[in-house]
């Protein structure tokens, strides 16, 4: 076989997989991205317990910044580096890292060694959250594909109703350390059916290798960048030279990297990848939608506190009209995917249903009853879901199949990129307005009342923004026709 033959074949299967060896192939990656996504919201219950135990309470923040800083940096990584060596050992890899970063977390004496290794944590997470979609597209075709990336939504939405529920409760009655050691029997679960359903994968190409100078200029511009974000404290913290000077960092990083891909043989994100009008316009609606969605998973609740003087849990418990939502309008917009040609049109229905909540929100937010926001979050949730399975189908469906796993990886990247931003910039809205401290109404009476309601409609009003900007991209990404076997309907109109 030739060089140009070889490089050109796609990862392929040793043998047609059936259902069932798709289904137990899934379900094990799943698994393994639950651990990733479970990660993010289990520890934040516990920071109370963990600070008391450790000290240096001034460092808690870093225990959450430190495994999103990592896991975003080297999300790419994962999706370039399986092109290469394979899904089934760059998995491996990424469980081991992930593993080992939770029980350091769970021996951990000082908070220093805690922030250190929910690092390391992170830097395992990233790779299991990209990879589990990585797989789904090597043992699905684009038109089979909707279908299975319906249990991602279903990931994301569980832990993050199940991460602070079991957080809470573990911390409280088996100490913080169980919140890590839990990790340990789930992620040898998940290798152990991994290593079954993921043998029939043939391995990769080999004649390829990593962009090392392309990865660590990567990693350095995203690592300044949210150092940056997670330093921030409300207006004058947005203007303080430690901020800004990572800002230029990060910028400098950033067009050092640009000019390197333009000039690398092989470059960690090829550059036909940009000139993709598919993948271009899926990144930059993926990028908004996070911004609204994750923004209000936050502020929601701690709205719902402020002004509304609902405790933590209950407060936390609101979501779940939110989160559910968008797990019923993935898999309403997955399985409509493999039976139409035109499966862009529930999720563009979806997005203008989700603009007009938040714009309801932010027009009328003190009137409404608690019933009210429910419904109009239900309504966000239902319109933003649509939205996920078909962006990451689309992308797939456009990329080069030698190319699958980092066009994944760099819309895993935005959509971790476009939620950190959103949560920096709403509490910049938040933190900078005074109205707020620690989470509390600042005063009391009518007037801080009208305060919060006004600076929280601001911040809806920005996620409706925001959503607006995805609706206008997400209309200029091209409907390609998906690959994989005709839907009955669409053979039935041709042969007549």
């Amino acid at each position: 076989m030739g060089a140009a033959e070889e490089k050109s074949r796609p990862m392929t299967t040793s043998a047609p997989w059936d259902e069932r060896r798709k289904r137990l192939a899934v379900i094990g990656v799943m698994i393994a991205m639950f651990l990733a996504a479970l990660d993010q919201t289990i520890v934040a219950p516990a920071l109370s317990a963990v600070g008391a135990s450790l000290g240096s309470q001034d460092f808690l923040s870093w225990v959450i910044s430190a495994y999103l800083l990592t896991s975003t940096a080297s999300t790419p990584l994962y999706g370039k580096v399986s092109d290469i060596v394979g899904r089934r050992p760059t998995l491996y890899a990424a469980l081991a890292i992930f593993t080992f970063g939770s029980v350091c977390c769970a021996l951990a004496n000082s908070m220093t060694v805690l922030v250190i290794a929910r690092a390391i944590q992170g830097m395992g997470g990233g790779g299991l959250v990209v990879l589990a979609q990585t797989v789904v597209a090597d043992v699905a075709s684009p038109r089979e594909r909707p279908k299975y990336l319906i249990y991602i939504s279903a990931v994301w939405a569980s832990s993050s109703v199940a991460g602070p529920m079991l957080g809470g409760f573990l911390a409280q009655y088996f100490g913080w350390p169980m919140i890590f050691w839990i990790n340990v029997p789930i992620g040898a679960l998940a290798f152990a059916m991994c290593r079954t359903a993921l043998r029939g994968l043939d391995p990769p190409r080999r004649n390829h290798r990593l962009d090392v100078v392309g990865a660590i200029l990567l990693v350095a511009a995203t690592a300044a960048f949210m150092l940056a974000l997670t330093l921030t404290d409300g207006a004058q913290g947005w203007s303080a030279p430690p901020v800004l000077g990572l800002f230029a960092c990060a910028a400098a990083f950033a067009f050092a990297l640009g000019v390197h891909l333009r000039r690398a043989p092989e470059p960690l994100f090829p550059v036909a990848l940009f000139h993709n009008g598919v993948f271009g316009t899926a990144s930059f609606a993926i990028f908004c939608s996070m911004f609204a969605f994750v923004g209000s998973t936050v502020y929601v609740p701690l709205y719902l506190v402020a002004a509304r003087g609902m405790g933590p849990q209950e407060a936390g418990a609101a979501l779940i009209v939110l989160l559910a939502g968008s797990v019923v309008g993935a898999n309403t917009a997955g399985r409509r995917m493999a039976h139409t040609t035109h499966y862009k049109r529930i999720a563009t229905v979806g997005l203008v249903a989700a603009f007009c909540a938040l714009a309801a929100l932010a027009l009328g937010l003190a009137a409404l009853p608690f019933w009210g926001i429910e419904v109009l979050l239900l309504a966000v949730g239902v319109g933003v879901g649509p939205l996920f399975p078909t962006l990451t189908v689309s992308v797939q469906n456009a990329a080069d199949p030698r190319d699958v796993g980092v066009a994944t990886a760099g819309l895993a990247f935005l959509r971790s990129f476009g939620g950190a931003i959103g949560v920096a910039v709403l509490g910049a809205f938040v933190v900078s307005s005074g109205s707020l401290i620690d989470g509390k109404a600042m005063g009391s009476g009518p007037e801080a009342l009208d305060l919060l309601n006004v600076v929280f409609e601001r911040v809806f009003a920005a996620e409706a923004l925001a959503l607006l900007l995805c609706l206008a991209g997400f209309l200029k990404m091209p409907e390609l026709p998906l690959r994989g076997p005709a839907p009955p309907s669409v053979v039935a109109k041709q042969g007549a």
